[in-house]
């Protein structure tokens, strides 16, 4: 059992994980807690293209087009608002293992039971809960992420890690295509059967997932060093095995006055007060890639289907291939992040999707484009937007101490969705049903804009986090005296 006596302790864990070299036992952490982006991206994109299905009538829901990317995408972004901060909290507070499990676990029941909704109301409360799910995860699996992962693979790997969403978006494009033909399913059917598909990939996870350790560092500042230190040498020893080579020896230690747990006040205090600016870039990133990507996400289907005529079962391709090269973007350009630097890559691929997503509105409202056009227009602007996009949950993960890591995340993962993500998607909805182009290349004008904006405080504010460990960007609360 372990033990409650809080103490003055110094430790060279992080030295320790930090110059440890690649190998398998990393890929298990990469599968195990990377994988719950796939969950989110086959979450958003399948609903976002069953939408005209939804609506049409023997589906067996009663629910319009605008009330499913509307409202329901609008409380499901809500939903991972509100269960960010919650279980972000409960994530500093209970440790990383224990929340992740939970957040896993919510996520699956709510997808479950979505997929036998006979009313509006009930798929919207689901679709808050799978959110809670979803919010929840991404507070506790970034910090479990880049507390167990070394600093000279840090950058690539949680880039990498939050591109493997659009892994998840192709498989609910392609799924969708297969769900919404009715020569394989009855409409009422077809679409019940994605749902069901998402529960069982989150089982598979959760197999997995139950075989990854509580970060050590987490556990040495909570007074258990002791269980730190055997997950530390078990770690160790697996790595010195699959790679065949002796560890070398570290020298750095950090002192920790260990603690329970962290107020709200000292975490407000931390954020606001001792890195301001850091608060300012946080923000920035989140609002612009949350509106960008909210916005368009939850409306592409409906856009090819009002201004091109594509068939409701046919918008899957067009979407899968926008979803892989978005995830081509994170995947070739993620090494630049840890050899280049963050301040020249995050500026960048923010500064280069926003210009080239404001090209792609105009040209829209021009009406030169057909479908395939803007899906390859939008293929270019993606590339790049969703390599930034990922760099916004890397920066926030490095850039606050460790006690408030989990919180920190939610906090501007919450703030920054609430005010894109949330208003991206009613306000697109109405834009795109109107049926002018004028109206929807603003909403894409205002998406580009943001990302313009936060493209240039990221060239001001952005820190050069690349291979330092995460205790030399932010050090631990717990390293000074109250």
């Amino acid at each position: 059992m372990a033990r409650t006596q809080y103490e003055t302790i110094e430790t060279d864990i992080p030295a320790r994980l930090d110059r440890l070299p690649w190998a398998r036992w990393h890929v298990k952490i990469l599968i195990g807690l990377g994988t719950v982006w796939i969950l989110d991206g086959l979450e958003v994109t399948i609903v976002g293209n069953i939408t005209t299905r939804l609506s049409e009538a023997g589906s067996g829901i009663d629910i319009t087009d605008a009330e499913v990317s509307g409202t329901a995408a609008a409380l499901y972004v809500l939903g991972a608002c509100l269960g960010a901060l919650l279980f972000g909290h409960l994530t500093d507070r209970w440790g990383r293992r224990k929340l992740f499990m939970i957040t896993l676990g919510v996520y699956l029941t709510a997808t479950a039971l979505t997929g036998l909704t006979t009313e509006a109301w009930m798929f919207f409360v689901l679709r808050f809960i799978t959110g809670a799910g979803i919010g929840g995860e991404y507070a506790a699996i970034n910090s479990a992420v880049d507390e167990l992962i070394p600093a000279n693979y840090r950058g690539r790997i949680d880039i990498i890690i939050n591109g493997t969403f659009w892994l998840g978006a192709a498989g609910g494009a392609l799924l969708s295509i297969v769900a919404l033909d009715e020569d394989l399913f009855p409409a009422d059917i077809g679409w019940r059967l994605t749902f069901f598909l998402g529960l069982v990939l989150g089982l598979l996870i959760l197999l997995v997932r139950r075989t990854v350790p509580e970060s050590p560092r987490w556990l040495f500042i909570h007074g258990r060093e002791q269980e730190a230190e055997e997950i530390v040498r078990g770690i160790e020893e697996k790595v010195r095995r699959e790679s065949g080579n002796e560890l070398e020896e570290v020298r750095d230690t950090i002192t920790i006055h260990q603690r329970p747990a962290i107020g709200f006040s000292l975490i407000a205090k931390t954020m606001f007060g001792t890195y301001p600016r850091r608060a300012v870039l946080g923000f920035a990133m989140f609002v612009g890639q949350a509106f960008l990507y909210n916005s368009i996400t939850f409306g592409y289907a409906t856009i090819l289907s009002q201004f091109f005529d594509v068939p409701p079962g046919s918008t899957g391709y067009y979407y899968a291939v926008i979803a892989v090269f978005n995830f081509l973007g994170p995947l070739l350009l993620s090494r630049f992040f840890d050899t280049w630097g963050r301040r020249p890559m995050i500026s960048g691929t923010y500064l280069l999707s926003g210009a080239l997503l404001m090209v792609t509105a105009w040209i829209f409202n021009a009406g030169l484009l057909t479908a395939v056009t803007l899906t390859a227009c939008w293929c270019v602007t993606l590339f790049f937007a969703s390599a930034g996009a990922s760099s916004a949950y890397l920066t926030v993960s490095e850039i606050f101490p460790l006690e408030t890591r989990a919180l920190a995340i939610a906090f501007f993962y919450a703030v920054g969705t609430a005010t894109g993500g949330i208003t991206g998607p009613l306000l697109f909805a109405n834009m795109v049903e109107t049926g002018d182009p004028f109206n929807t290349a603003i909403a894409f004008s205002i998406g580009a804009l943001l990302m313009l904006i936060a493209g240039v405080i990221a060239l001001f504010l952005s820190l050069d986090a690349e291979r330092r460990s995460l205790e030399s960007i932010a050090a631990p609360l717990s390293s000074k005296k109250d």
